[in-house]
């Protein structure tokens, strides 16, 4: 064994996209961070699709940037076509997306990290997690190095025990061209941690010279786009279209005579996979009664010919794939690059993590990304971030960093995680949103850049940046319910559905010049009454989750509660009464004997501080 002569305050484990955040904002928060990973060549790879945002995971990241994390700013620096989805709908589910140049993300990235002071990286597999007592205290490598720390943060991926299926061919593998981790995961199961699989997939990517783009809808970006970071002022490159096709009846034809060769349903694959990302054999025998699928053709990046193919996610044989492929309009001739192919992994099922992220097995161990059973980049980053923020908190005795679920879509990811676990790759949508009205993509830094100050992870020349445009923005509020229009207030007007600001604006012949300001001025008052109930209702759920659960709670102590709420109860061990109120099965009748319970638990221990 090599003994690493340097300690760190905090060590990540992985450099995916939960990594990344974690590993940055960990060292912004002035701890000495070390990243280690497999391959230093890999850091930041999109694994999958080269897209960032999308419905409700946009969101994610304009809260990631809000709070000073690293996603929004590196996706406008390397973004090749920028979208704002769900226009011709209400702002609560408007969502930014961005096709990025895979290659171009991943060194920007790379970048940022080597750069940043107090975080050094390092080529290395974790093979086991050093545990003093209960609490962690460092990593051993593969290369029987060890490295010492405070705290450690598990972001592993797909990486754990991986297996590729392509048809009936398998191998290990964490990602096409990557090896498993085949040890870390032992390690973990010997501290006493639950383990399950889960699945996911990928589809086959093409040579753009083969394609005859004659033949397909063409697809652009926003003629102007709308930055991810708060940080960024414009964007300025010029940006790539993609294509839509579809599948044909042949397409459907192939897919049904070969369904059994799928890795799929040929019964190799025996964990789930994501609902709602299924494969395109999947999609074909659920909706039998579709005559067509949809595909995008979506560019890998400016310098590169591959092209990947949106919606075509499949673990057939490669000549089935082939076939497949070809039998798709403008594909006639298609060459394909790289394979398809399904992927199987170990991921720890998240009720065995606290809200923080912390492991409630073992102190100081923190778990983020998929292997708490999540799918995308997005939802991995904001929990990168999160147990970054947590594990500085704990190291420095400080409260921990919670979001509640009415704060951000983030809060809601992991409240759902934590909470009720998952038995699928989760997938954040508008709809896991029980406030989305309030928690929108537009007003991320009205929400979250206040947090981000404290944790000084945002400085003050972005904080006077956003305070500046909450002033012009609250000025032009207050001026239009000032001046009146038709024996009403111009802001009164603004509230009917078919005026616009613009409208507005035309009448009192001005113009506010900054388009972020006009947005915010128009959705603030055209959904103020609705806001106004919503936030009515957020303080009085607040009150229930403002009700802790002692953390020794002995729960069979509670007079009168089931066996099945008896069994839910332990097994999450709620931060809230308003969390135990959300987990599937406790009825009312169950918070109200443990709010009864923990109240005499209250008034015993005052009165016993009275006696003394």
């Amino acid at each position: 064994m090599v003994v690493s002569d340097k300690k760190y305050d905090v060590i990540v484990v992985g450099a995916g996209h939960a990594g990344c955040e974690a590993a940055l904002v960990s060292a912004r928060m002035g701890a000495q961070t070390l990243m280690l990973t497999m391959n230093l060549d890999s850091v930041a790879q999109m694994s999958c699709n080269p897209a960032i945002g999308g419905i409700a995971k946009g969101h994610i990241v304009r809260e990631i940037d809000a709070l000073g994390g690293e996603m929004a700013k590196v996706t406008d620096r390397t973004g090749i076509q920028f979208r704002m989805l769900n226009k011709s709908k209400g702002p609560a589910v408007w969502a930014p997306r961005a096709q990025c140049d895979k290659k171009a993300y991943q060194f920007a990235m790379k970048e940022v990290l080597e750069s940043q002071e107090n975080l050094d990286l390092k080529q290395g597999e974790v093979r086991e997690i050093l545990v003093s007592g209960s609490a962690v205290e460092g990593v051993v490598t593969t290369i029987q190095t060890v490295y010492y720390a405070k705290a450690v943060i598990v972001t592993t991926g797909t990486f754990l025990n991986g297996i590729i299926h392509i048809g009936d061919v398998t191998f290990g593998g964490g990602r096409a061209g990557d090896k498993a981790s085949c040890g870390l995961s032992g390690s973990l199961e010997k501290l006493g941690f639950e383990i399950k699989r889960l699945k996911t997939g990928t589809p086959p990517r093409l040579n753009a010279r083969s394609i005859d783009y004659s033949e397909l809808d063409a697809q652009t970006g926003d003629t102007e786009p709308v930055p991810f970071s708060y940080q960024t002022e414009k964007i300025t490159q010029t940006q790539i279209p993609c294509h839509i096709t579809h599948t044909s009846k042949k397409t459907l034809e192939i897919i049904r005579e070969n369904i059994q060769k799928s890795a799929l349903y040929s019964g190799k694959i025996q964990s789930r996979g994501p609902r709602y990302c299924p494969s395109i054999e999947d999609k074909v025998v659920r909706f039998a009664d579709k005559e067509r699928h949809q595909f995008f053709l979506e560019p890998e990046g400016r310098n590169t010919q591959e092209v990947y193919i949106q919606g075509l996610s499949t673990s057939f044989p490669q000549d089935v794939q082939i076939k497949l492929v070809r039998s798709i309009k403008g594909l006639e001739n298609a060459e394909l690059m790289r394979f398809g192919y399904a992927i199987e992994y170990d991921f720890f099922p998240p009720t065995q993590v606290k809200n923080t992220l912390e492991a409630k097995r073992i102190e100081n161990l923190y778990l983020a990304g998929q292997i708490n059973g999540t799918s995308g980049y997005e939802e991995a980053a904001c929990q990168g971030l999160m147990a970054g923020i947590n594990a500085v908190l704990k190291i420095k005795n400080k409260a921990p960093f919670v979001l509640a679920r009415s704060e951000a879509y983030i809060g809601v990811l992991i409240d759902d995680l934590v909470t009720n676990g998952t038995e699928e790759p989760y997938r954040m949508f508008t709809s896991r949103a029980e406030h989305r009205l309030v928690l929108r993509q537009d007003n991320a830094d009205k929400r979250l850049l206040g947090y981000g100050h404290e944790l000084g992870l945002i400085s003050n020349a972005q904080l006077e940046k956003f305070s500046r445009k909450q002033e012009k923005i609250n000025q032009w509020i207050d001026r239009l319910k000032k001046i009146k229009h038709q024996q009403i207030s111009m802001e009164q007007y603004l509230r009917r559905s078919e005026v616009k600001l613009q409208d507005v604006l035309g009448i009192l012949n001005e113009a506010i010049g900054d388009q972020e300001v006009e947005n915010q001025v128009e959705i603030e008052i055209k959904y103020s009454g609705y806001v106004s109930r919503e936030m009515a209702m957020i303080d009085r759920l607040s009150q229930y989750e403002a009700k802790k659960v002692p953390e020794q709670l002995v729960y069979r102590e509670v007079k009168g509660l089931g066996r099945e709420a008896l069994e839910k109860l332990e097994k999450t061990k709620p931060a809230s009464l308003g969390q135990a109120a959300r987990i599937s099965g406790i009825t009312p009748c169950d918070i109200s004997l443990l709010a009864v319970h923990i109240e005499k638990i209250r008034r015993s221990k005052t009165a016993t501080k009275l006696s003394s």
